[in-house]
Parts: C-alpha cells; sequence; structure tokens
C-alpha cells in the first residue's frame, strides 16, 4: 500500500469517496508520519489526534450512510496556530496566549471543514507573525526538512515544513509581508497569498489588519487551487468587513495554456543588491518555460517598490501595536500574579508575556503613532503605499502577471542573521503585494546550483485575478518535474495506508 505522503489532495478524496481507503485510515497515517517525522522538523505546537481521528469517522459514517463528500473529504490539514479552531489552543507561539482555549473556530478554518478536511494539529510560527524564519517563537525552532540546521523561513514556518516534510497534504498560513510565499519558497512547496478579502480573516488573530491574508500550503498548484475552491467558495463572510465574493472555480481553467499572453519582468528587481546568483538564474529558467509555452515576456516597471520595505515597517507596526493592545493582562492571556495596581499588573503581564520581537514592533508602532511623530512617518508611508498601488495597476495594463523571486536566498542557517534590519529583507520581493492588496504565489522550481537546496519564483497578479496568476504557476509546474517533492529525507517515514 501507497504511503500518504505520495498522494495529491485530490487523489485522497478520491480515493475516500471511492472506498479505495477511508478517512480514519488516512487520518491515522497522517498521525503517524507527524509522530515519525515531527520530533526533527517540530512543525507542530498540537497535534489533534482526537479532533482529527473523530472527523475522519463522521467523514466515513457519511460515506456509508451514502451521503455526499466534500472536495477534501478526509484530506489531512495543518492550521497556523493564529486560527481559531475549537478544541485546540491558539496561542500565536507566544507565552502570552500558552494556555488559551479556542472558544470558536474562524472562517477559513471553518470552511476547509465543511469541505471534509482532517484537522491534524495547529503548527509553529514566529510570535504573532513577527518574523521570518520562525525563531521567534516562544516555545521552540521549527527546522527545514531539506536541512534541520536550517530555518523553515517565517512567520508560517510550520506550516510551510508540515507540508515540505509530507505530514500533512495541505496547510493554512497567513500572509502579511510574505509570511506564506517566502517560507513556501524555502521549504520547497507552492504558498498562496489570494487578493486581499478573497478569504475570510474572520478568526485569525490580527497582526496587520490592512495587510494580513489567510492562504494554503500544498505540494502542488492544483492543491493550492482545491484548497481556495473551499476558502471562498461559500462567498463572503458577514462576519469579516473585508471579505469580498470571489464567484470562481479556481480549478476549471487551471490547464488552460498561457500562449499568446505576457509575463511582466521588473529588470532592476533582478539586479537587485541581496539576490543570489542560484535563486536568479532559477528564475529566469522558470521564464523561458512560460515562453517556451508561448507566452510573451516583457519588462515593466515599478517605480516606487524600492520604497516599499521602509512603508511596510512603518505600517505594520504601527497596526501591529494597536491590534496586540488587547493583550493586557486582565482579559485574557498571561496574567503576573501579585501585582496591587492594575498598571503594574498590565505593564508587567505584558513585558514578561511577550517576546522580543514582538516587544520591539509594538514598541516601534507606539513611537511612530506619537503625537509629532504620525504625521512625518505613517502619513507619508501611506501616500508611498498609494504609489505603489498606482505603479501595479499601470504595470498590469502591459502584463497578466509580474514574474519575480519569492525570496533573495535559498535557507540560511539558524543564527545566521541577527541584525532584524536584515531579517526584514528577506521579504523584499514579497512586501510590495500586501501593501498593494495583490496576489501572489511562490511555486517551487527544484534545487538550486550551488546551494542543493528549494528555490522558487514569484507570480503576482491583479486584484481578484488569482485564478489567471494559478494558470501561469501551474505552467511554471509542468516545466519543472522536482516541484512540490516531499523532503528526501523523511519522504516515506511513517504514514503507511493499511
Amino acid at each position: 500500500m501507497a504511503n500518504f505522503d505520495t498522494l495529491t489532495a485530490a487523489q485522497v478524496a478520491a480515493g475516500v469517496a471511492a472506498g479505495d481507503f477511508s478517512a480514519t485510515e488516512v487520518a491515522k497515517a497522517s498521525l503517524d508520519a507527524v509522530e515519525s517525522r515531527d520530533p526533527a522538523i517540530q512543525a507542530f505546537l498540537e497535534v489533534s489526534a482526537d479532533l482529527a481521528l473523530q472527523t475522519a469517522a463522521a467523514t466515513d459514517a457519511a460515506r456509508a450512510a451514502g451521503k455526499p463528500l466534500g472536495p477534501l473529504a478526509g484530506v489531512p490539514v495543518a492550521f497556523k496556530d493564529n486560527m481559531h479552531l475549537v478544541g485546540t489552543h491558539t496561542t500565536c507561539a507566544s507565552r502570552m496566549l500558552e494556555n488559551y482555549d479556542s472558544t470558536f473556530t474562524a472562517t477559513c478554518v471553518q470552511r476547509l471543514l465543511d469541505a471534509g478536511a482532517t484537522p491534524v494539529g495547529k503548527t509553529n510560527m514566529d510570535e504573532f507573525a513577527f518574523g521570518s524564519s520562525t525563531e521567534s517563537s516562544a516555545f521552540h525552532r521549527t527546522n527545514n526538512p531539506w536541512d534541520t540546521d536550517r530555518v523553515p523561513g517565517g512567520s508560517s514556518g510550520g506550516s510551510a515544513a508540515a507540508v515540505a516534510a509530507g505530514e500533512v497534504t495541505l496547510a493554512l498560513g497567513s500572509d502579511t509581508g510574505g509570511s506564506i510565499r517566502q517560507p513556501a519558497s524555502l521549504c520547497g512547496v507552492v504558498g498562496m497569498k489570494p487578493t486581499y478579502g478573497a478569504v475570510s480573516r474572520y478568526g485569525v488573530v490580527a497582526f496587520g489588519s490592512s495587510l494580513d491574508q489567510v492562504g494554503p500550503f500544498g505540494r502542488s498548484v492544483a492543491d493550492v487551487a482545491l484548497a481556495m475552491n473551499a476558502l471562498v467558495g461559500a462567498g463572503r463572510d458577514p462576519y469579516d468587513s473585508t471579505s469580498q465574493d470571489c464567484p470562481v472555480d479556481f480549478l476549471e481553467h487551471l490547464e488552460d495554456p498561457v500562449e499568446g499572453r505576457r509575463v511582466g519582468i521588473v529588470p532592476a528587481l533582478m539586479e537587485v543588491e541581496g539576490l543570489t546568483p542560484e535563486v536568479k538564474a532559477a528564475v529566469e529558467s522558470s521564464a523561458k518555460v512560460l515562453e517556451d509555452q508561448g507566452a510573451t515576456i516583457v519588462d515593466v516597471d515599478l517605480p516606487n517598490i524600492a520604497s516599499a520595505i521602509a512603508a511596510y515597517y512603518v505600517i505594520a507596526p504601527c497596526e501591529a501595536f494597536s491590534n496586540l493592545a488587547r493583550f493586557d493582562g486582565v482579559r485574557y492571556g498571561y496574567q503576573e500574579e501579585g501585582c496591587t495596581t492594575l498598571a503594574e499588573q498590565t505593564s508587567k503581564s505584558r513585558a514578561h508575556g511577550f517576546g522580543l520581537e514582538a516587544k520591539r514592533r509594538q514598541m516601534l508602532g507606539a513611537y511612530l503613532l506619537s503625537s509629532g511623530v504620525y504625521d512625518r512617518y505613517y502619513y507619508p508611508a501611506q501616500q508611498v503605499r498609494t504609489l505603489i498601488t498606482q505603479d501595479y495597476l499601470r504595470a498590469y495594463e502591459q502584463c497578466d502577471v509580474i514574474l519575480l523571486p519569492s525570496s533573495p536566498r535559498t535557507a540560511f542557517r539558524f543564527g545566521e542573521i541577527s541584525d532584524p534590519t536584515q531579517m526584514y529583507a528577506s521579504d523584499m520581493f514579497t512586501i510590495s503585494n500586501n501593501i498593494a492588496g495583490n496576489g501572489g504565489i511562490s511555486v517551487p522550481l527544484g534545487l538550486g546550483a550551488d546551494s542543493g537546496l528549494p528555490v522558487s519564483a514569484q507570480l503576482q497578479g491583479p486584484a481578484f485575478k488569482d485564478r489567471t496568476m494559478l494558470q501561469f504557476a501551474r505552467a511554471i509546474e509542468r516545466g519543472f518535474s522536482a516541484s512540490g517533492a516531499v523532503a528526501p529525507d523523511f519522504a516515506g517515514k511513517g504514514g503507511e495506508l493499511a
């Protein structure tokens, strides 16, 4: 019998529907893979074995009763630990929420469950999604399955690593400045940030409310498209005022040719300092793959993109400061004992409950929003945001998608980057897309010529044109047979379908 990590999400769902294997057998195989592989990876903060088996049993009972099954029936899925799920904790990888029990289920999680998915557990992340390496988790680091001495990326590093190690078939992450696409790149899986508003954020602990977006990880573009159908199929979420209708089937035109369509390249971004030769070469190869399939490569300009990181690190900390003010040691979360005044309790609870990076970003946000500073930094950052958005609109008049790197380099070693500003630069190719609110996807291209580690290309598309972006992603995938492979050191270790 095959190992479940060789099956796509569609194959798992089809096999469960046909009775080739049961959802319970798949759930046990996934849990077995987690037990065998995760001690070396540490992708999970919490494994919800009982919940997984209960959900799988319900799927099997529905099939036995002749009831229709959802498109993700029996598919093992993991959720980033900033997403609420009743029956689990939601910690955001912070001591502040270490013992917090989810009191409701996030819409994005519920929609995958409604589609039949099996919830395997909650994955590790940078604390409150502040980071690009999953090193700032309060509980433990997550290791890259391709080299456990290296980072998986962040902040959704646990979700990316769980998929790359074959522990689950799909996972959800959140992307505020590249937190899906960068770890997807470093772990060699597909990771998609949909257009802002496409996927509900209700029940996802907020970092930057104007920037955050939920999206899926998978080992293939088709699996990600299948997950997107589940995430948006029920329409806009009335509990999220930013949620929008996306009435499309992301699988319907996935195999359409790209002949005659235009792919934009930003020449300045291909010469930027910090971009390694092997990543540049891989992205150029992906452009050639698209050209060979009939696409036309055109140069486009994003003249204000050089200011994207500066604008982001004004806007994002300000929003983070506002969102995290709720964690005051009074209503819920970590509460310092032995305090005699409310002020003492609040200050000490926050001092001891938050980690270094969380404190850094909140202090920066507090400063930027302070009297006399706001007008010098926050307002100009929003003006730059407008300029970057307008740049993208003009660029998309000349092309259907833009092709660029996902990350400037392959996975770096733990401790290799200690300067926060250098760490922030890890997202140099992704942040502008969050500022504009457009869709983006990272597509694996195999292994780099120099490092032997996963490299990828990123596609960005206009707002609510995510289906077109997926078509181009699939076209790239067709040209790279190594795309989406389970890391060889973990493939087949546990996870046999009985």
